[in-house]
This record gives structure tokens, sequence and C-alpha cells, in this order.
């Protein structure tokens, strides 16, 4: 599965996403515009790649996905997400490392997606929507980059404190 067989071209055209690599390359390809954190317009999406971070695993490995995933957060909350009551918002999607990618794996899946459900609970009256996405050993590089450009689209409003496992 791709992005364009699964999204219109221009799906995401006026989007602008805070991503990294594949997950940005799919964006772009559906229309979005990718930015960094500090500028200073607005971030409609931010894609957190934990795995990328998590490496070997182990301790070592968990807490460094966990503290550079929520440094990455604060980064966009507090800068575009989190300034007024307005409920311009936006969407957070936290990619965990695959359930073989070493040990305490499943502890960081975990972890993303109490941070995820917490955020939509508490970031709600920002208008910010949080989802974790946690592929297991199967799934495809193409499908986890097609849920998480779905997820920047139109359909992605609909999704706010939950997880989607990837098989």
């Amino acid at each position: 599965m791709t992005v364009t067989s699964l999204l219109r071209p221009g799906a995401l055209d006026g989007c602008a996403v805070v991503a990294s690599g594949g997950y940005a390359a799919a964006c772009a390809q559906a229309g979005a515009t990718i930015v960094s954190a500090a500028d200073a317009g607005r971030v409609d999406m931010l894609v957190v790649d934990a795995a990328a971070t998590f490496a070997a695993g182990g301790l070592d490995g968990l807490r460094a996905a966990l503290d550079a995933a929520w440094r990455d957060v604060l980064a966009v909350a507090e800068r575009h997400w989190l300034v007024d009551d307005a409920g311009a918002g936006g969407k957070l999607v936290l990619v965990a490392p695959r359930a073989d990618a070493g040990e305490h794996a499943a502890a960081a899946a975990a972890a993303l997606e109490n941070l995820a459900r917490t955020l939509a609970v508490e970031w709600a009256r920002f208008g910010v929507r949080a989802v974790a996405v946690t592929p297991g050993p199967h799934a495809s590089e193409d499908e986890l980059t097609a849920l998480v450009t779905f997820l920047a689209s139109a359909g992605g409003e609909y999704f706010s404190g939950c997880r989607f496992d990837l098989r």
C-alpha cells in the first residue's frame, strides 16, 4: 500500500507537517508542506518517530526514545498549539518502535500510547488530537507511512486518544 493509492493527489495541500525521513516524504507527496518546529508559521501535524531514537533498545534506548519524544512534543506544543484557548491545535502522531526492536520495545510502545491518551484529554481544549502507532514486526514501511499520512488528512480528524496496531 502506498500513499498515492490511499489518498487523492493534493489531499494534504495547505497542511504544515513536522516530520522526518519517510514520513516527511510521504506527507510531501500528498501535498503537505514540511516545516520545522522552530518555524514561525502554524504546524498542523507533528510526527514523532520514537523508533529512530530507540535504536537497539534496552533501558538507554527506552529513556532516549521517551525523552526525545517529549522534547519534540513540547517544542511544537508550546510554540504552536498551547498558545491560547482558540482551539487551533493540531495532530500528534507518536510512532513506537517495532515490537521486535529490542528489549523494552513494548514498554516504549505502552508509554507512547499512554502519552497519546493523556494528551488527547489534557490538550483537547486546545484542539490537539494525539494518537500512537505501534507497528508489528510484519508491518511494512509503506503501510506505516500510509497510515501516518492518512492521519494527517481530513480522515484523521476523527481519531484522538487511541492506538493503531499494525500487524
